[in-house]
């Protein structure tokens, strides 16, 4: 699924949403270069990777954070959430989507610097159990976002 376009990057210094989360448990982040990239808001790439996916894809994503992380989605559509995700913080260079659960809180920034595209995930854990889920779902996480972020830059692409 991962393409030379998107890499795993070091999780960048300055990121919203990092000081509510001192110590996160869990923490990665993925680039993706493309020539489209401005053309697209934060908020839109993430609506695009996450809203625009295959059916199938998009069902076990809500069934992955709603079933097996526990996490608590908003309603889909929402103008305030992103696939059941709340938005909880926007501007013109990052949006931060976030989900909880009583595992733990997730959130997701997605940056537009450029033609770069940084998607970060964020995991603060509330109970050690947590841990363990999110381990189990980490590898498909790293196969997930690289995939998503491929398919967004084709619609940038086109946009």
């Amino acid at each position: 699924m991962t393409t030379s376009r998107v890499r795993r990057v070091r999780v960048p210094r300055g990121v919203p949403g990092v000081g509510a989360f001192t110590a996160p448990g869990y923490a990665s982040a993925f680039e993706l270069t493309a020539p489209g990239a401005p053309s697209l808001t934060p908020e839109q790439w993430a609506r695009t990777a996450f809203e625009g996916a295959p059916g199938a894809l998009r069902r076990l994503l809500v069934t992955s954070w709603s079933g097996v992380l526990g996490l608590g989605l908003g309603p889909r559509p929402s103008p305030r959430h992103v696939l059941g995700r709340l938005v909880s913080d926007s501007g013109p260079g990052s949006v931060t989507l976030e989900a909880r659960s009583r595992l733990m809180t997730a959130r997701n920034v997605v940056r537009v610097d450029g033609t770069k595209v940084v998607w970060t995930t964020l995991v603060r854990f509330e109970h050690r159990m947590g841990r363990l889920v999110r381990s189990a779902a980490a590898p498909v996480h790293h196969a997930v976002i690289p995939h998503l972020l491929t398919r967004a830059a084709g619609t940038a692409a086109r946009g």
